[in-house]
């Protein structure tokens, strides 16, 4: 697979307001490992395997288990998986799919159960920016496979140094 457009490079200005996004994000309070879970799971219905495989990685650098990570997309099967988690997992696929059913109230109803007002915006802001990123890295074809934690990357991969940027922060670093 070769990468169309090294979008960060071509325009940096894009990265810095993503990564704007992603600051905002790590700042909610929300937990990291629920964000992980959200992240992989937009990533999954977006079909993006370079967000997939980034998100995967760090979830299972915060401690997250192989069995939830493997049964994201069927977390409605399973018992795997908190009442929050479904909430946001439900919301996610909702806002994720906008096009589908307009976020339909009962998706709504459920959230509000397991979030308050401030948490379900910023949930929201972090399904829009993982949303943007799987689009940046599908439209521009970023490479699955090359991210690594804790990598530094260089200057001609500096369409994954947002994404490293904001998966290490997700890891705490």
């Amino acid at each position: 697979m070769e990468p169309r457009i090294d979008y960060a490079k071509t325009a940096q200005e894009v990265g810095a307001a993503m990564m704007g996004l992603e600051q905002y994000v790590q700042q909610t309070g929300l937990d990291r490992g629920l964000l992980e879970l959200v992240r992989l799971r937009a990533s999954l219905i977006n079909g993006c395997a370079y967000c997939a495989d980034m998100h995967t990685k760090v979830a299972r650098s915060r401690g997250e288990t192989e069995q939830r990570l493997y049964a994201v997309s069927l977390w409605r099967e399973t018992p795997f998986y908190s009442d929050r988690e479904r909430a946001a997992l439900a919301w996610t696929e909702a806002v994720t799919l906008v096009s589908v059913d307009h976020v339909p109230d009962d998706v709504y109803d459920l959230a509000r159960l397991q979030f308050t007002e401030k948490e379900l915006v910023d949930l929201t802001v972090a399904i829009v920016a993982i949303n943007g990123w799987n689009r940046l890295a599908i439209a521009f074809k970023t490479v699955p496979g090359t991210f690594q934690l804790g990598v530094r990357p260089s200057i001609r991969d500096a369409a994954q140094g947002a994404d490293l940027k904001a998966a290490e922060a997700s890891v705490g670093r």
